[in-house]
């Protein structure tokens, strides 16, 4: 299985630079890259394009995070 990142656009790109230079068969993409949501894509669409698409969020924006509540 390969692991899928997408990073959002408050991430320094150099993340993805060291995570494929260490490990360089993950998919690592940023918001605003070509097939993914663009930059200004409000957080629960791009948690939404994750789920679809097998990607794991990378961010450090909490307060823009939705909140869920497990049942």
């Amino acid at each position: 299985m390969i692991v899928k990142y997408l990073l959002d656009e408050n991430i320094d790109p150099e993340y993805r630079v060291q995570l494929l230079y260490h490990q360089s068969d993950l998919v690592v993409l940023i918001v605003g890259d070509e097939g993914v949501p663009t930059k200004g894509t409000k957080d629960p669409e791009i948690l939404c394009w994750c789920e679809e698409n097998n990607f794991i969020l990378v961010t450090n924006n909490r307060r823009s995070m939705p909140v869920t509540r497990l049942v």
